[in-house]
Protein backbone atom coordinates (compact mmCIF):
# COMPACT_ATOMS: atom_id res chain seq x y z
CA UNK A 1 0.00 0.00 0.00
CA UNK A 2 1.46 3.83 -0.86
CA UNK A 3 2.03 5.92 2.00
CA UNK A 4 2.10 9.78 1.54
CA UNK A 5 5.25 10.93 0.39
CA UNK A 6 7.09 12.44 3.59
CA UNK A 7 8.94 15.83 3.74
CA UNK A 8 12.43 13.38 3.45
CA UNK A 9 11.19 11.73 0.89
CA UNK A 10 10.09 14.56 -1.03
CA UNK A 11 13.68 16.10 -0.58
CA UNK A 12 15.39 13.14 -2.27
CA UNK A 13 12.87 13.59 -5.68
CA UNK A 14 13.09 17.42 -5.49
CA UNK A 15 15.62 18.20 -7.68
CA UNK A 16 14.18 15.71 -10.51
CA UNK A 17 12.11 16.53 -13.73
CA UNK A 18 8.51 14.78 -13.74
CA UNK A 19 8.08 11.77 -15.12
CA UNK A 20 7.19 11.14 -18.23
CA UNK A 21 5.40 7.95 -19.20
CA UNK A 22 5.43 7.50 -23.26
CA UNK A 23 5.44 10.39 -25.76
CA UNK A 24 1.75 11.53 -24.55
CA UNK A 25 2.34 15.08 -22.87
CA UNK A 26 -0.92 14.33 -20.26
CA UNK A 27 1.53 12.08 -19.27
CA UNK A 28 3.86 14.52 -16.62
CA UNK A 29 3.04 13.55 -13.38
CA UNK A 30 2.61 16.24 -10.35
CA UNK A 31 2.02 15.65 -6.76
CA UNK A 32 -1.85 16.61 -7.85
CA UNK A 33 -1.98 13.34 -9.63
CA UNK A 34 -1.48 11.57 -6.55
CA UNK A 35 -5.16 12.13 -4.39
CA UNK A 36 -6.19 8.87 -5.63
CA UNK A 37 -2.95 7.25 -3.80
CA UNK A 38 -3.84 8.56 -0.38
CA UNK A 39 -4.45 5.29 1.53
CA UNK A 40 -7.83 6.17 2.82
CA UNK A 41 -9.00 6.84 -0.64
CA UNK A 42 -7.12 4.30 -2.13
CA UNK A 43 -8.77 1.23 -2.06
CA UNK A 44 -11.51 2.74 -2.98
CA UNK A 45 -10.57 4.38 -5.79
CA UNK A 46 -8.42 1.27 -6.92
CA UNK A 47 -11.99 -0.88 -7.11
CA UNK A 48 -13.39 2.03 -8.83
CA UNK A 49 -10.46 1.53 -11.64
CA UNK A 50 -10.75 -2.03 -11.76
CA UNK A 51 -14.39 -2.41 -12.74
CA UNK A 52 -14.20 0.60 -15.31
CA UNK A 53 -11.73 -1.20 -16.93
CA UNK A 54 -13.91 -4.37 -16.62
CA UNK A 55 -16.90 -2.76 -18.21
CA UNK A 56 -15.11 -1.14 -21.05
CA UNK A 57 -12.08 -3.59 -22.05
CA UNK A 58 -13.32 -6.94 -21.16
CA UNK A 59 -16.81 -6.94 -22.98
CA UNK A 60 -14.85 -5.63 -26.14
CA UNK A 61 -12.44 -8.24 -26.23
CA UNK A 62 -14.26 -10.92 -25.40
CA UNK A 63 -16.94 -9.68 -28.56
CA UNK A 64 -13.72 -9.49 -30.46
CA UNK A 65 -12.92 -13.31 -29.66
CA UNK A 66 -16.37 -14.45 -30.25
CA UNK A 67 -16.27 -13.22 -33.60
CA UNK A 68 -13.02 -14.33 -34.55
CA UNK A 69 -13.18 -17.70 -33.51
CA UNK A 70 -16.80 -18.06 -35.26
CA UNK A 71 -14.95 -16.07 -38.63
CA UNK A 72 -11.97 -18.44 -38.53
CA UNK A 73 -14.28 -21.69 -37.68
CA UNK A 74 -17.31 -21.03 -40.22
CA UNK A 75 -15.27 -22.70 -42.95
CA UNK A 76 -15.85 -25.85 -40.75
CA UNK A 77 -19.37 -25.36 -40.51
CA UNK A 78 -19.85 -24.52 -44.13
CA UNK A 79 -18.19 -27.45 -44.73
CA UNK A 80 -21.47 -29.30 -43.79
CA UNK A 81 -23.58 -27.40 -46.59
CA UNK A 82 -21.78 -27.86 -49.73
CA UNK A 83 -18.33 -25.22 -49.77
CA UNK A 84 -16.15 -27.72 -51.14
CA UNK A 85 -18.64 -28.83 -54.16
CA UNK A 86 -19.50 -25.28 -55.04
CA UNK A 87 -15.84 -24.26 -55.01
CA UNK A 88 -14.44 -27.90 -56.36
CA UNK A 89 -11.82 -28.53 -53.88
CA UNK A 90 -10.79 -31.80 -52.85
CA UNK A 91 -10.14 -32.72 -49.14
CA UNK A 92 -6.81 -32.21 -49.39
CA UNK A 93 -7.63 -29.14 -50.60
CA UNK A 94 -9.54 -28.32 -48.18
CA UNK A 95 -6.86 -29.09 -45.19
CA UNK A 96 -4.46 -26.75 -47.51
CA UNK A 97 -7.50 -24.21 -46.98
CA UNK A 98 -8.00 -24.50 -43.34
CA UNK A 99 -4.00 -24.59 -42.89
CA UNK A 100 -2.55 -21.52 -45.12
CA UNK A 101 -4.23 -19.27 -42.44
CA UNK A 102 -1.62 -19.99 -40.40
CA UNK A 103 1.36 -19.39 -42.79
CA UNK A 104 0.21 -15.93 -42.73
CA UNK A 105 -0.70 -15.77 -39.28
CA UNK A 106 1.70 -17.09 -37.12
CA UNK A 107 4.60 -14.96 -38.84
CA UNK A 108 2.84 -12.08 -38.59
CA UNK A 109 2.02 -11.95 -35.05
CA UNK A 110 5.53 -10.88 -33.53
CA UNK A 111 6.05 -7.51 -35.61
CA UNK A 112 2.78 -6.50 -34.95
CA UNK A 113 3.09 -7.17 -30.95
CA UNK A 114 6.65 -5.28 -31.37
CA UNK A 115 4.81 -2.46 -33.91
CA UNK A 116 1.45 -2.56 -30.93
CA UNK A 117 4.03 -1.67 -28.31
CA UNK A 118 5.83 1.14 -29.25
CA UNK A 119 2.54 3.15 -31.01
CA UNK A 120 0.69 5.74 -28.31
CA UNK A 121 -3.17 4.58 -29.58
CA UNK A 122 -3.61 0.61 -29.36
CA UNK A 123 -7.23 1.07 -29.43
CA UNK A 124 -7.30 2.74 -32.94
CA UNK A 125 -4.60 -0.15 -34.23
CA UNK A 126 -6.62 -2.88 -32.68
CA UNK A 127 -10.15 -1.77 -33.97
CA UNK A 128 -8.36 -1.14 -37.94
CA UNK A 129 -7.09 -4.76 -38.00
CA UNK A 130 -10.74 -5.88 -36.43
CA UNK A 131 -12.59 -4.12 -39.37
CA UNK A 132 -9.98 -5.76 -41.86
CA UNK A 133 -10.49 -9.02 -41.36
CA UNK A 134 -13.96 -8.71 -41.23
CA UNK A 135 -14.03 -7.36 -44.59
CA UNK A 136 -12.02 -10.20 -45.68
CA UNK A 137 -13.80 -13.00 -44.18
CA UNK A 138 -16.97 -11.47 -45.58
CA UNK A 139 -15.69 -11.33 -48.95
CA UNK A 140 -14.96 -15.33 -48.32
CA UNK A 141 -18.27 -15.58 -49.66
CA UNK A 142 -17.81 -14.37 -52.89
CA UNK A 143 -15.20 -17.29 -54.02
CA UNK A 144 -15.42 -19.28 -56.31
CA UNK A 145 -12.47 -21.30 -56.89
CA UNK A 146 -9.88 -22.79 -54.90
CA UNK A 147 -7.34 -20.26 -55.43
CA UNK A 148 -10.39 -17.35 -54.37
CA UNK A 149 -10.57 -19.29 -51.50
CA UNK A 150 -7.01 -19.91 -50.17
CA UNK A 151 -6.39 -16.20 -50.81
CA UNK A 152 -9.12 -15.21 -49.07
CA UNK A 153 -8.17 -17.22 -45.92
CA UNK A 154 -4.09 -15.46 -46.33
CA UNK A 155 -5.44 -12.25 -45.98
CA UNK A 156 -7.83 -13.34 -43.10
CA UNK A 157 -4.58 -14.57 -40.87
CA UNK A 158 -2.84 -11.01 -41.18
CA UNK A 159 -5.41 -8.77 -39.29
CA UNK A 160 -5.99 -11.60 -37.03
CA UNK A 161 -2.62 -12.34 -36.30
CA UNK A 162 -2.90 -8.74 -34.12
CA UNK A 163 -5.67 -9.49 -31.94
CA UNK A 164 -5.10 -12.26 -29.52
CA UNK A 165 -1.31 -11.72 -28.66
CA UNK A 166 -2.30 -8.30 -28.68
CA UNK A 167 -4.76 -8.29 -25.99
CA UNK A 168 -3.03 -10.49 -24.18
CA UNK A 169 -0.09 -7.74 -24.10
CA UNK A 170 -2.86 -5.32 -23.71
CA UNK A 171 -4.45 -6.89 -20.62
CA UNK A 172 -1.10 -6.53 -19.00
CA UNK A 173 -0.70 -3.41 -19.32
CA UNK A 174 -3.82 -3.03 -16.89
CA UNK A 175 -3.77 -5.98 -14.67
CA UNK A 176 -1.89 -7.22 -12.09
CA UNK A 177 -0.49 -10.75 -11.93
CA UNK A 178 -3.05 -12.25 -9.48
CA UNK A 179 -5.84 -9.90 -11.72
CA UNK A 180 -4.82 -11.39 -15.33
CA UNK A 181 -5.73 -14.99 -15.08
CA UNK A 182 -9.06 -14.24 -14.89
CA UNK A 183 -9.33 -11.33 -17.04
CA UNK A 184 -7.68 -13.50 -19.58
CA UNK A 185 -10.39 -16.72 -18.99
CA UNK A 186 -12.88 -14.23 -19.64
CA UNK A 187 -11.25 -13.11 -23.09
CA UNK A 188 -10.58 -16.67 -23.62
CA UNK A 189 -13.77 -17.64 -22.84
CA UNK A 190 -15.08 -15.49 -26.19
CA UNK A 191 -13.06 -18.67 -28.07
CA UNK A 192 -15.05 -21.10 -26.20
CA UNK A 193 -18.37 -19.59 -26.34
CA UNK A 194 -17.83 -18.56 -30.12
CA UNK A 195 -17.74 -22.31 -30.66
CA UNK A 196 -21.23 -23.14 -29.15
CA UNK A 197 -22.92 -19.13 -30.23
CA UNK A 198 -21.31 -20.04 -33.70
CA UNK A 199 -22.74 -23.08 -34.19
CA UNK A 200 -26.34 -22.31 -33.27
CA UNK A 201 -25.66 -19.33 -35.08
CA UNK A 202 -24.75 -21.59 -38.35
CA UNK A 203 -27.31 -23.53 -37.81
CA UNK A 204 -29.64 -20.69 -38.36
CA UNK A 205 -28.04 -19.44 -41.32
CA UNK A 206 -27.84 -22.87 -43.25
CA UNK A 207 -31.25 -23.90 -42.17
CA UNK A 208 -33.23 -20.94 -43.52
CA UNK A 209 -31.40 -18.89 -46.12
CA UNK A 210 -30.15 -22.00 -48.64
CA UNK A 211 -31.25 -20.25 -51.76
CA UNK A 212 -32.74 -16.65 -50.85
CA UNK A 213 -32.00 -14.08 -53.48
CA UNK A 214 -30.58 -17.10 -55.36
CA UNK A 215 -27.27 -17.04 -52.77
CA UNK A 216 -26.30 -20.05 -51.17
CA UNK A 217 -26.59 -20.69 -47.51
CA UNK A 218 -23.08 -21.12 -46.70
CA UNK A 219 -22.01 -17.63 -48.22
CA UNK A 220 -24.77 -15.82 -46.62
CA UNK A 221 -23.12 -17.53 -43.43
CA UNK A 222 -19.61 -15.62 -44.59
CA UNK A 223 -21.73 -12.02 -45.49
CA UNK A 224 -23.32 -12.42 -42.18
CA UNK A 225 -20.52 -13.03 -39.61
CA UNK A 226 -18.03 -10.45 -41.36
CA UNK A 227 -20.41 -7.45 -41.18
CA UNK A 228 -21.09 -8.43 -37.69
CA UNK A 229 -17.53 -8.14 -37.09
CA UNK A 230 -16.65 -5.09 -39.49
CA UNK A 231 -19.83 -3.40 -37.25
CA UNK A 232 -18.07 -4.37 -33.60
CA UNK A 233 -14.54 -3.14 -34.80
CA UNK A 234 -15.52 0.53 -35.54
CA UNK A 235 -17.67 1.04 -32.10
CA UNK A 236 -14.69 -0.46 -30.09
CA UNK A 237 -12.43 2.27 -30.69
CA UNK A 238 -14.01 4.36 -28.50
CA UNK A 239 -14.52 1.61 -25.63
CA UNK A 240 -10.86 0.24 -25.79
CA UNK A 241 -8.24 2.10 -23.44
CA UNK A 242 -4.56 2.68 -24.55
CA UNK A 243 -2.03 2.71 -22.15
CA UNK A 244 -1.75 3.95 -18.66
CA UNK A 245 -0.16 6.66 -19.21
CA UNK A 246 -2.16 8.23 -21.96
CA UNK A 247 -6.24 7.00 -22.10
CA UNK A 248 -8.53 9.33 -22.83
CA UNK A 249 -11.65 8.27 -20.80
CA UNK A 250 -9.52 8.41 -17.79
CA UNK A 251 -8.32 11.14 -15.07
CA UNK A 252 -4.93 12.37 -14.37
CA UNK A 253 -5.22 10.65 -11.11
CA UNK A 254 -6.99 7.38 -12.39
CA UNK A 255 -3.99 7.20 -15.11
CA UNK A 256 -1.40 7.87 -11.75
CA UNK A 257 -3.28 4.91 -10.20
CA UNK A 258 -2.84 2.57 -12.94
CA UNK A 259 0.44 2.97 -13.01
CA UNK A 260 1.13 2.55 -9.51
CA UNK A 261 -1.13 -0.67 -9.24
CA UNK A 262 1.54 -2.54 -11.94
CA UNK A 263 4.74 -0.45 -10.26
CA UNK A 264 3.76 -2.56 -7.10
CA UNK A 265 2.99 -5.72 -8.64
CA UNK A 266 6.36 -6.25 -9.92
CA UNK A 267 8.52 -3.75 -7.95
CA UNK A 268 9.52 -1.59 -10.48
CA UNK A 269 7.64 0.93 -13.53
CA UNK A 270 5.85 -0.70 -15.93
CA UNK A 271 7.41 0.93 -18.87
CA UNK A 272 10.23 0.46 -21.49
CA UNK A 273 13.31 2.33 -20.63
CA UNK A 274 15.57 4.58 -22.82
CA UNK A 275 17.59 1.54 -23.11
CA UNK A 276 14.42 -0.70 -24.11
CA UNK A 277 13.24 -0.72 -27.58
CA UNK A 278 11.39 -2.93 -29.88
CA UNK A 279 14.52 -4.77 -31.33
CA UNK A 280 16.51 -5.01 -27.63
CA UNK A 281 13.09 -6.09 -26.56
CA UNK A 282 12.59 -9.27 -29.07
CA UNK A 283 16.81 -9.80 -28.65
CA UNK A 284 16.20 -10.43 -24.77
CA UNK A 285 13.42 -12.29 -25.08
CA UNK A 286 15.49 -14.62 -28.14
CA UNK A 287 17.85 -15.10 -24.97
CA UNK A 288 15.72 -16.30 -22.64
CA UNK A 289 14.93 -20.01 -22.54
CA UNK A 290 11.86 -19.87 -20.81
CA UNK A 291 10.64 -18.54 -23.76
CA UNK A 292 11.76 -21.62 -25.88
CA UNK A 293 9.86 -23.76 -23.15
CA UNK A 294 6.74 -21.87 -23.26
CA UNK A 295 6.90 -21.74 -26.90
CA UNK A 296 7.24 -25.97 -27.83
CA UNK A 297 4.77 -26.26 -24.97
CA UNK A 298 2.21 -24.44 -26.73
CA UNK A 299 2.76 -25.61 -30.15
CA UNK A 300 2.24 -29.17 -28.94
CA UNK A 301 -0.74 -27.84 -26.96
CA UNK A 302 -2.40 -27.14 -30.01
CA UNK A 303 -1.40 -29.63 -32.05
CA UNK A 304 -3.09 -31.89 -29.35
CA UNK A 305 -5.79 -29.87 -29.05
CA UNK A 306 -6.52 -29.20 -32.53
CA UNK A 307 -9.94 -31.22 -33.14
CA UNK A 308 -11.41 -27.60 -31.83
CA UNK A 309 -11.47 -26.59 -35.64
CA UNK A 310 -13.07 -30.14 -36.41
CA UNK A 311 -15.35 -30.17 -34.21
CA UNK A 312 -18.49 -29.46 -35.96
CA UNK A 313 -16.92 -33.02 -38.50
CA UNK A 314 -17.08 -34.38 -35.18
CA UNK A 315 -20.64 -33.83 -34.18
CA UNK A 316 -21.52 -34.69 -37.01
CA UNK A 317 -20.07 -38.22 -36.73
CA UNK A 318 -22.84 -39.24 -34.47
CA UNK A 319 -24.74 -39.55 -37.14
CA UNK A 320 -27.43 -37.15 -36.91
CA UNK A 321 -28.37 -34.26 -39.59
CA UNK A 322 -26.68 -31.09 -40.09
CA UNK A 323 -28.75 -28.92 -37.98
CA UNK A 324 -28.64 -31.41 -35.22
CA UNK A 325 -25.27 -31.97 -35.19
CA UNK A 326 -24.40 -28.21 -35.11
CA UNK A 327 -26.66 -27.86 -32.40
CA UNK A 328 -25.19 -30.81 -30.23
CA UNK A 329 -21.72 -28.94 -30.98
CA UNK A 330 -23.13 -26.12 -28.35
CA UNK A 331 -23.39 -27.56 -24.76
CA UNK A 332 -19.45 -28.96 -24.85
CA UNK A 333 -18.85 -25.48 -24.90
CA UNK A 334 -21.27 -23.96 -22.87
CA UNK A 335 -19.53 -26.18 -20.07
CA UNK A 336 -16.16 -25.44 -21.03
CA UNK A 337 -16.76 -21.85 -20.77
CA UNK A 338 -17.96 -22.11 -17.25
CA UNK A 339 -14.93 -24.35 -16.02
CA UNK A 340 -12.19 -21.87 -18.10
CA UNK A 341 -13.52 -18.78 -15.43
CA UNK A 342 -14.02 -21.04 -12.44
CA UNK A 343 -10.67 -22.18 -13.22
CA UNK A 344 -8.85 -19.13 -13.78
CA UNK A 345 -10.61 -17.42 -10.71
CA UNK A 346 -9.11 -20.23 -8.68
CA UNK A 347 -5.44 -19.65 -10.36
CA UNK A 348 -5.69 -16.02 -9.05
CA UNK A 349 -6.86 -16.41 -5.62
CA UNK A 350 -3.65 -18.67 -5.17
CA UNK A 351 -1.08 -17.41 -7.38
CA UNK A 352 -0.66 -21.29 -8.81
CA UNK A 353 -0.30 -21.91 -11.97
CA UNK A 354 1.01 -25.29 -13.42
CA UNK A 355 -1.83 -27.31 -12.35
CA UNK A 356 -4.24 -24.61 -13.27
CA UNK A 357 -2.73 -24.44 -16.91
CA UNK A 358 -1.53 -28.19 -17.16
CA UNK A 359 -4.14 -30.10 -15.17
CA UNK A 360 -7.10 -29.46 -17.51
CA UNK A 361 -5.26 -31.25 -20.72
CA UNK A 362 -5.45 -33.79 -18.64
CA UNK A 363 -9.44 -34.30 -19.56
CA UNK A 364 -8.85 -33.86 -23.17
CA UNK A 365 -6.64 -37.14 -23.09
CA UNK A 366 -9.40 -38.84 -21.22
CA UNK A 367 -11.75 -37.68 -24.00
CA UNK A 368 -9.54 -38.87 -26.63
CA UNK A 369 -9.15 -42.52 -24.61
CA UNK A 370 -12.72 -42.57 -24.20
CA UNK A 371 -13.04 -41.77 -28.16
CA UNK A 372 -10.53 -44.23 -28.62
CA UNK A 373 -12.42 -47.29 -26.40
CA UNK A 374 -15.91 -46.60 -27.56
CA UNK A 375 -17.80 -46.41 -30.88
CA UNK A 376 -21.40 -46.00 -28.97
CA UNK A 377 -22.82 -42.15 -29.78
CA UNK A 378 -22.99 -41.70 -25.78
CA UNK A 379 -19.67 -42.63 -24.94
CA UNK A 380 -18.62 -40.50 -27.83
CA UNK A 381 -20.47 -37.86 -27.31
CA UNK A 382 -19.28 -37.79 -23.34
CA UNK A 383 -15.96 -37.72 -24.95
CA UNK A 384 -16.74 -34.54 -26.71
CA UNK A 385 -17.66 -32.68 -23.44
CA UNK A 386 -14.30 -33.87 -22.16
CA UNK A 387 -12.01 -32.50 -24.90
CA UNK A 388 -13.80 -29.20 -25.17
CA UNK A 389 -13.22 -28.88 -21.20
CA UNK A 390 -9.55 -28.77 -21.53
CA UNK A 391 -9.94 -25.85 -23.05
CA UNK A 392 -9.48 -24.42 -20.00
CA UNK A 393 -6.14 -25.04 -19.46
CA UNK A 394 -5.55 -23.19 -22.72
CA UNK A 395 -6.88 -19.87 -21.42
CA UNK A 396 -3.77 -18.83 -19.37
CA UNK A 397 -0.97 -20.19 -21.03
CA UNK A 398 0.04 -17.11 -22.49
CA UNK A 399 -0.88 -15.93 -19.08
CA UNK A 400 1.83 -17.88 -17.30
CA UNK A 401 4.15 -16.72 -20.60
CA UNK A 402 3.41 -13.07 -19.17
CA UNK A 403 4.00 -13.85 -15.43
CA UNK A 404 7.22 -15.47 -15.83
CA UNK A 405 8.47 -12.83 -18.22
CA UNK A 406 7.12 -9.43 -17.21
CA UNK A 407 9.88 -6.72 -17.35
CA UNK A 408 10.19 -4.91 -19.83
CA UNK A 409 7.46 -4.53 -21.70
CA UNK A 410 9.33 -4.72 -24.95
CA UNK A 411 10.57 -8.15 -23.58
CA UNK A 412 7.20 -8.87 -22.59
CA UNK A 413 5.33 -7.88 -26.01
CA UNK A 414 8.00 -10.38 -28.04
CA UNK A 415 7.85 -12.91 -25.88
CA UNK A 416 3.96 -13.79 -25.82
CA UNK A 417 3.94 -12.99 -30.10
CA UNK A 418 6.49 -15.35 -30.26
CA UNK A 419 5.16 -18.35 -27.98
CA UNK A 420 1.83 -17.87 -29.86
CA UNK A 421 3.28 -17.60 -33.09
CA UNK A 422 5.64 -20.43 -33.16
CA UNK A 423 2.37 -22.14 -30.60
CA UNK A 424 -0.23 -21.75 -33.89
CA UNK A 425 2.40 -24.09 -35.85
CA UNK A 426 0.55 -26.91 -33.83
CA UNK A 427 -2.71 -25.71 -35.05
CA UNK A 428 -1.22 -25.40 -38.51
CA UNK A 429 -0.19 -28.94 -38.56
CA UNK A 430 -3.06 -29.98 -36.28
CA UNK A 431 -5.18 -29.13 -40.01
CA UNK A 432 -3.97 -32.20 -41.53
CA UNK A 433 -4.41 -34.30 -38.60
CA UNK A 434 -8.04 -35.05 -38.53
CA UNK A 435 -7.99 -36.29 -41.65
CA UNK A 436 -11.66 -37.00 -44.02
CA UNK A 437 -10.32 -40.87 -44.45
CA UNK A 438 -9.69 -41.04 -40.81
CA UNK A 439 -13.28 -40.94 -40.08
CA UNK A 440 -15.82 -41.53 -38.61
CA UNK A 441 -13.19 -42.80 -35.48
CA UNK A 442 -10.43 -40.39 -35.97
CA UNK A 443 -8.33 -42.84 -33.73
CA UNK A 444 -5.22 -41.81 -35.45
CA UNK A 445 -5.63 -38.31 -34.84
CA UNK A 446 -6.40 -39.13 -31.60
CA UNK A 447 -3.13 -40.97 -30.91
CA UNK A 448 -1.38 -38.14 -31.98
CA UNK A 449 -3.22 -35.80 -29.79
CA UNK A 450 -2.73 -37.66 -26.48
CA UNK A 451 1.28 -37.92 -27.33
CA UNK A 452 1.76 -34.26 -27.74
CA UNK A 453 -0.43 -33.36 -24.77
CA UNK A 454 1.74 -35.70 -23.29
CA UNK A 455 5.06 -33.88 -24.12
CA UNK A 456 3.25 -30.67 -22.95
CA UNK A 457 2.92 -31.75 -19.80
CA UNK A 458 6.46 -33.10 -19.66
CA UNK A 459 7.38 -29.34 -20.41
CA UNK A 460 4.91 -27.50 -18.16
CA UNK A 461 6.47 -29.85 -15.31
CA UNK A 462 10.23 -28.53 -16.30
CA UNK A 463 8.37 -24.49 -16.65
CA UNK A 464 7.46 -24.91 -13.11
CA UNK A 465 10.61 -26.28 -11.47
CA UNK A 466 12.73 -23.37 -13.66
CA UNK A 467 10.95 -20.99 -12.21
CA UNK A 468 11.09 -22.57 -8.63
CA UNK A 469 14.94 -22.09 -9.40
CA UNK A 470 14.95 -18.78 -10.57
CA UNK A 471 12.98 -17.89 -7.34
CA UNK A 472 15.65 -19.36 -4.90
CA UNK A 473 18.55 -17.22 -7.59
CA UNK A 474 16.39 -14.24 -6.72
CA UNK A 475 16.71 -15.00 -2.46
CA UNK A 476 20.22 -14.12 -2.71
CA UNK A 477 19.99 -11.63 -5.25
CA UNK A 478 21.95 -8.09 -4.79
CA UNK A 479 20.91 -4.97 -6.30
CA UNK A 480 24.10 -4.51 -7.79
CA UNK A 481 23.71 -7.05 -10.06
CA UNK A 482 20.88 -4.97 -11.85
CA UNK A 483 21.23 -3.70 -15.39
CA UNK A 484 20.74 0.14 -15.92
CA UNK A 485 17.57 -0.29 -17.18
CA UNK A 486 16.32 -2.33 -14.29
CA UNK A 487 17.36 0.09 -12.39
CA UNK A 488 15.87 3.25 -14.31
CA UNK A 489 12.76 1.14 -14.05
CA UNK A 490 13.23 0.99 -10.22
CA UNK A 491 13.93 4.47 -10.10
CA UNK A 492 10.37 5.76 -12.12
CA UNK A 493 8.37 3.57 -9.91
CA UNK A 494 9.92 4.99 -6.80
CA UNK A 495 8.75 8.47 -8.29
CA UNK A 496 5.00 7.36 -9.36
CA UNK A 497 4.90 5.96 -5.53
CA UNK A 498 6.41 8.68 -3.50
CA UNK A 499 9.11 6.12 -2.53
CA UNK A 500 12.32 6.79 -1.79
CA UNK A 501 15.13 4.37 -4.01
CA UNK A 502 16.21 2.66 -1.21
CA UNK A 503 12.64 1.59 -0.39
CA UNK A 504 11.54 0.53 -3.74
CA UNK A 505 14.67 -1.30 -3.89
CA UNK A 506 13.94 -3.22 -0.74
CA UNK A 507 10.51 -3.85 -2.17
CA UNK A 508 11.79 -5.30 -5.41
CA UNK A 509 13.76 -8.18 -3.78
CA UNK A 510 9.74 -9.43 -2.62
CA UNK A 511 9.24 -9.98 -6.29
CA UNK A 512 8.81 -13.36 -7.14
CA UNK A 513 7.67 -15.41 -10.17
CA UNK A 514 4.18 -17.75 -9.98
CA UNK A 515 4.12 -20.87 -10.66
Amino acid sequence: MVSQRSSSDAEKFEDKEPVVAGDDASAVLTDDDGDLLLPEVRKQAEKRLVRKLDVRLLPTIVLFFILNYIDRTAISSARLKGIEKDVHISDIQYENVLAVLYASYVPAQIPSNMFLNRISRPSIYISACVCIWGMVSALTGVTKNYGGLLAARIFVGIPEAVFYPGAIFLLSRWYTRKELALRSALLYSGLLISNAFGSLMAAGILANLEGKLGVRAWRWLFYIEGAMTVFIGMLAVWTLPDYPHNTRWLSKAERRLAQVRLAEDAGEADEDSVHDTALTGLKQALLDPKVYIFAIMTCSLLLGSSFVNFFPTLTATLGFSTTVSLLLAAPPWILATALCCVNAWHADRTGERFFHVAGPWWSIMVGYIIGLSTASVGGRYVALFLMAAGYAGSAITLVWTANAIPRPPAKRTAAIAIVNGVGNLGTLMGSYVWKAEWGPNYHQSMIIGLATLAFSTVLAVGMRYLLIWENNRLDGRESKEMSDAERERIEEAARLEGLSLDEALERKKGFRYLY
